[in-house]
């Protein structure tokens, strides 16, 4: 199935463009999974079987921060693999954040794996050009591009002016959208994406203009400080483009409990229903 109809239909089937990301760090999960499992990679892959279970009513997609569980070596990488079939099975859309960035044989070594995970997209920098993108794109895969990012130490490069007037984020907008216009799904939505921070919608609606196309994966809602306001901003009034932007929440809903919260499943469920219900009040 064509990335961008998968993700339209499976916003459809939850009625919100919801996105948990799926970010598990040791430390923090609740004390009786860490008890139960004093083995690491075994209390992560409790910690998020749990998390997409309580996820699967309000979640359009899930997105898995490839780092966190690379650092594992091949223990993390099989537990990921096993969590995204998991969730990939329970009608979720499946997205690898492994921001890949390299070209020729690398690239398509990149996208095998990525594809042999059971990701159905990947987000990537395309500093290097089209051949860093493109072989994702032939494996059949969405790509998510970064163009305007959510931390704050981005506006140095990509509010950075070019010699033609546009900013570096705007040239990689523009890049975005003449690659994309050669990838449409049959529902009028591209396979190939831009990552646009939701604490950067000053400049979404310009962002916008230039990729019409686009589904926009949004970070940086919760959390890092994107608020309700900066979706509805970026939405300007047009509900159109609500199927056209896919908002990521990870730490605002995955560790929505205390510490010593047995009954941790229901805090997470309870965030991501919340999470879910303050989309659809937009």
């Amino acid at each position: 199935m064509h990335f961008s109809d998968r993700l339209l239909t499976s916003i459809c089937r939850v009625n919100a463009p919801t996105c948990i990301g799926l970010d598990p760090v040791l430390e923090k999960l609740p004390a009786s999974v860490r008890a139960e499992h004093w083995e690491p990679v075994a209390a992560i892959r409790a910690f998020c079987h749990g998390v997409i279970q309580a996820s699967i009513p309000h979640a359009a997609a899930i997105k898995f921060q490839s780092a966190c569980f690379e650092r594992y070596g091949g223990p993390g990488l099989t537990i990921m693999r096993e969590l995204i079939n998991e969730a990939a099975l329970s009608g979720l859309t499946i997205l690898l954040d492994a921001k890949r960035g390299d070209i020729g044989i690398s690239a398509d070594h990149y996208a095998a794996a990525t594809v042999a995970l059971g990701a159905h997209a990947i987000t990537a920098n395309a500093y290097l050009g089209p051949s860093t993108i493109e072989p994702y794109l032939k494996a059949g895969l969405g790509v998510f591009i970064l163009v305007r990012t959510s931390n704050p130490d981005s506006d140095g490069i990509q509010s950075t002016k070019l010699a033609d007037g546009r900013t570096v984020a705007e040239m990689f907008a523009d890049y975005t959208a003449a690659l994309g216009d050669k990838n449409m799904g049959t529902m009028g939505l591209s396979n190939v994406g831009a990552v646009v921070g939701a604490t950067k919608a000053e400049d979404s609606l310009n962002l916008r203009k230039r990729m019409p196309h686009q589904p926009f994966l949004i970070p940086g809602y919760g959390a890092q400080g994107g608020t309700a306001q900066d979706i509805k901003a970026m939405l300007a009034g047009n509900s159109i483009t609500s199927g056209h932007m896919l908002v990521t929440a990870s730490r605002s809903v995955i560790y929505a409990f205390k510490p010593d919260d047995n009954n941790w499943q229901s805090s997470v469920g309870a965030a991501a229903k919340q999470f879910a219900q303050e989309l659809r009040d937009i």
